[in-house]
């Protein structure tokens, strides 16, 4: 009869053990993501985000939504030290792959006070992706994206376009 309860105990002990070991494989960690910009000869530089999604290492394949406000910053804004939270989510743990900003159409520059709308070709759709690859912590995860306005607006012909430069910083 001892045996049996102790055959028992260890059962359920092991039982025990086997459930909170696959409890750790859905480990959660947050993020947040600042934009920052660097110095642009322009009177403004107005960027529309519209969402963020990011790619963890376990799931290649999807993209998952973060938390994003829906706004439009100017990028000339952030310069010097200065950001702004974009963006704030929990996600699975893992090694964070990629980032995908997707763009609205209130893309705008001012130069000498005329404003032009932005062609920001497939942001819109499909997003543009920054790379990342690092492993996220279970405490806060801060990711520092700087904007470059001066390399990412381009004019042709007086047509304005964004192609963003993003660096993690």
């Amino acid at each position: 009869m001892k045996t049996k309860n102790i055959l028992l105990v260890t059962a359920v002990f092991l039982a025990i053990i086997s459930i909170s070991s696959c409890k750790k494989e859905n480990r959660t960690a947050p993020v947040q993501f600042l934009l920052t910009d660097k110095p642009a000869l322009y009177d403004s530089v107005n960027v529309h985000i519209i969402g963020i999604k990011v790619q963890i290492s376990q799931d290649t394949d999807a993209w998952i939504p973060i938390n994003t406000k829906d706004s439009i910053y100017n990028l000339l804004d952030l310069q010097n030290g200065l950001s702004t939270l974009i963006a704030q989510d929990t996600i699975p743990a893992g090694v964070l792959q990629e980032v995908r900003f997707i763009l609205g159409d209130g893309n705008k520059v001012v130069v000498n006070g005329i404003s032009y709308p932005m062609d920001t070709p497939s942001a819109e759709e499909s997003g543009l992706k920054v790379k990342i690859g690092r492993a996220l912590n279970e405490t806060l995860n801060t990711f520092t994206l700087d904007f470059d306005a001066s390399l990412s607006v381009t004019e042709e012909n007086g047509i304005y376009k964004l192609h963003p430069v993003i660096q993690l910083k």
